[in-house]
């Protein structure tokens, strides 16, 4: 598995030229990660603070020794959110260093793209809180992994915390979904009309044309239909620009929901007091800080080596997310070597087998330094999203605080779902659905 050694090239240079090389130089036994980022483009506030994540965590686990020793080594690509470089950036790195880990694309239209593509490559598309919804069917999507939760049971969250608030009934009552007009912003759809259906609500679907940075005729609309609660599907500059027109507006910012991707610091900062009281969704408990978090400083920033020179969004809800979902892969590298052997680099087949034999368990993420913001993960053949659980932060003007206890997903309503949109994806790619029993 040798390839040449890549410098560290700047971010400047990632800009002007589309690819952040940034690994060590690697060895026979070393573990290849790609990392699709986008620190430009229209999303680059949420993607700058993701990567950072992602980089950061490979660089904790080389500073801890590595996976039984096996160093990782790693490679950005810069995507921009765009779909076609995305796809150029899988590409590129599916077979470098003998064969990649497993790929977060970033983005939900590059999963859309590649998942066509990563059976016939034999490659495994991690997509935590993103991607296809009914991907989490194990048994259609062998190699997708929606791990911790997607966009149906994060808008299942959402009707559920709505619910509590409105003691239970929702009949009557109006929700707005204001989204991204793409693949991502479209995900919530199906889950919402299941919803209104079920609870008596009328559901008003507003379209906002990428970026979002001109919204001025939907919140008119906003202003004219009066929804009781407005759900947000947003990332980059709509979110911001979202919440600006709901004070310009007069509309109450603690009955707005924002999707994860719409819930950072970075969105609602500069806004300060007047985003007070908007509500965001966490996967699992991703606004909390743990043990990771001090290891991170300690171990890598102290030493000059983390992937911003300030460390300031070390602790925001978008870097942390990208700590979690670089563990999750480099955990299915681990438990992929308790079946294939210790010390020894995986094939992106031996990662997949690690992904879906995944177990997480309380003491394992205690000692790996997540166990105030993750919650126990296990999954299986047919379940290839594990355990979903989510939380509601609010904004108070300075910070998020979480205000909820704990959500799980309605199972009636999603696995069905699951199953229906899964099997149709299955007819429609002449997919042969596995016998996981």
């Amino acid at each position: 598995m040798k390839f040449k050694s890549i410098a560290l090239a700047t971010a400047t240079v990632a800009a002007s030229m589309g690819t952040l090389l940034a690994s060590p130089a690697a060895h026979a036994e070393d573990q290849f990660m790609p990392l699709l980022v986008y620190r430009t483009g229209q999303f680059a506030p949420l993607g700058i603070p993701w990567a950072d994540g992602k980089l950061d965590y490979l660089k904790l686990v080389n500073a801890r020794g590595g996976v039984n020793g096996v160093k990782l080594t790693y490679e950005e690509c810069e995507t921009a959110y765009d779909t076609g470089k995305g796809v150029e950036c899988y590409e590129r790195l599916k077979s470098r260093a003998g064969g990649s880990g497993s790929f977060d694309t970033q983005s939900t239209g590059i999963t859309f793209a590649v998942s066509d593509k990563a059976p016939g490559d034999k490659m495994t598309l991690v997509t935590p809180g993103y991607g296809l919804s009914q991907s989490a069917d194990g048994r259609v999507f062998e190699w997708n992994f929606p791990l911790l939760g997607n966009y149906w049971t994060a808008a299942d969250s959402m009707i559920q915390d709505i619910l509590k608030k409105e003691k239970g009934s929702l009949k009557g009552k109006k929700i707005a979904l204001v989204y991204h007009d793409s693949p991502y912003g479209k995900e919530p759809i199906a889950l919402l009309e299941k919803r209104a259906a079920k609870e008596g609500f009328e559901l008003l679907k507003l379209p906002v044309t990428p970026p979002g940075v001109e919204q001025k005729s939907t919140w008119l609309q906003v202003r004219q239909q009066r929804p009781d609660y407005v759900l947000l599907w947003s990332a980059g500059v709509m979110t911001p620009t979202a919440v600006r027109e709901a004070q310009a507006t007069g509309y109450p910012r603690d009955k707005m929901y924002g999707i994860w991707w719409a819930g950072s610091e970075h969105d609602v900062r500069d806004i300060g007091a007047g985003a007070k009281g908007y509500n965001t969704i966490t996967i699992h408990n991703t606004a909390e800080h743990d043990k990771v978090h001090s290891d991170l400083k300690t171990m890598v920033y102290d030493k000059g080596d983390g992937a911003s020179k300030d460390g300031k969004s070390v602790g925001s809800l978008a870097h942390t997310r990208g700590m979690v979902i670089a563990m999750l892969q480099v955990e299915a590298v681990r438990t992929a070597q308790e079946k294939f052997g210790k010390g020894k680099a995986m094939t992106p087949e031996q990662v997949r087998w690690g992904l879906e034999n995944l177990n997480l368990t309380q003491e394992r993420l205690n000692e790996l330094g997540f166990g105030k913001v993750l919650r126990p993960v296990k999954t299986s053949c047919e379940n290839h999203l594990g355990t979903d659980w989510a939380r509601i932060a609010q904004w108070n003007g300075s910070k998020f605080e979480v205000v909820s206890d704990w959500y799980q997903a309605d199972k009636s309503i999603v696995d069905p779902l699951v199953k229906e949109y899964g099997e149709k994806y299955a007819k429609e790619k002449n997919i042969q659905v596995r016998d996981c029993k």
